[in-house]
């Protein structure tokens, strides 16, 4: 019989204690769960409003270009090259920076680059006219399309050494390889893509870049009114021993409005109206 009282009797302490535990940590989680929402808000809080790191402005979808072998395409790079690298350009004449064979990137060049929607760059103050007469040019019923635009070092590099590979594979030696592949892909640091400020445009339905693109309506419609928004055709035919460059009848230069006008109406080239 006192055997039984003892069993029943630790039951009813275990009990006791079960009890006890119970409401302690009733307690306590009464007392955590305040300080675990005011946590997980300051949490939330920090993550909605923490800045992003580019700026990014997304264009018409139009401006992404579709799928085509011919046609290379660059990475999406960062706002700035700290590879390339001098001393800052003048107010006013960034637009007129010369980049040819022979003038190479100044140093320390940098450049602010705007994304976008295809993940291409382009300086930043050239953005607006640039979208302004790829809107115009789509109101008129086309479809043109960025498919190269801003490039760092590195980038440029691999675009030449592969050029510089195929000529290799054709049977020529390293110095004529170098030679011919820099008359259509510039030698690193010799590029207007390192200043943001070029663009290579095709039409959609014909991505070729080869002499062809002047026969489509896009080209047609850009070499008659590309000045009107900044921008002019960089290396126009019969200037290729003035600008180093085979003619391209895909890339745009950006120059501003004014000076734009000015080059379209004297029928030259870059180098010629500066050297003027």
């Amino acid at each position: 019989m006192r055997q039984i009282e003892n069993v029943v009797h630790k039951r009813y302490i275990c009990q006791r204690k079960y009890r006890r535990r119970k409401k302690r940590l009733h307690r306590l989680a009464r007392h955590l769960f305040p300080v675990s929402a005011f946590l997980f808000a300051t949490i939330v809080c920090m993550v909605a409003f923490m800045p992003s790191g580019d700026k990014t402005v997304d264009p018409p979808a139009a401006d992404v270009p579709a799928s085509n072998e011919s046609i290379q395409n660059s990475p999406p790079q960062s706002a700035s090259d700290p590879s390339v690298a001098s001393e800052p350009i003048a107010a006013g004449t960034w637009k007129l920076v010369l980049v040819n064979p022979w003038n190479p990137l100044p140093e320390n060049y940098t450049v602010q680059t705007v994304t976008l929607q295809n993940g291409l760059q382009v300086d930043e103050r050239c953005y607006p006219d640039l979208q302004a007469m790829m809107d115009a040019c789509r109101a008129d019923g086309l479809t043109p399309v960025i498919c190269s635009a801003y490039r760092t070092q590195e980038v440029q590099e691999s675009l030449y050494q592969q050029e510089v590979g195929r000529y290799l594979d054709k049977g020529y030696d390293q110095d004529a390889a170098e030679a011919e592949a820099g008359k259509s892909v510039a030698v690193p640091g010799t590029s207007e893509h390192q200043l943001g400020l070029a663009v290579d445009i095709v039409d959609i339905d014909h991505q070729l870049l080869d002499e062809s693109q002047e026969n489509t309506e896009v080209q047609k419609w850009l070499m008659a009114h590309s000045w009107e928004y900044g921008f002019i055709l960089r290396y126009p035919t019969g200037k290729s021993e003035i600008t180093g460059i085979i003619y391209e009848p895909w890339h745009y230069r950006y120059v501003g409005r004014d000076d734009a006008k000015q080059i379209h109406a004297l029928g030259v080239c870059l180098e010629e109206y500066l050297a003027d």
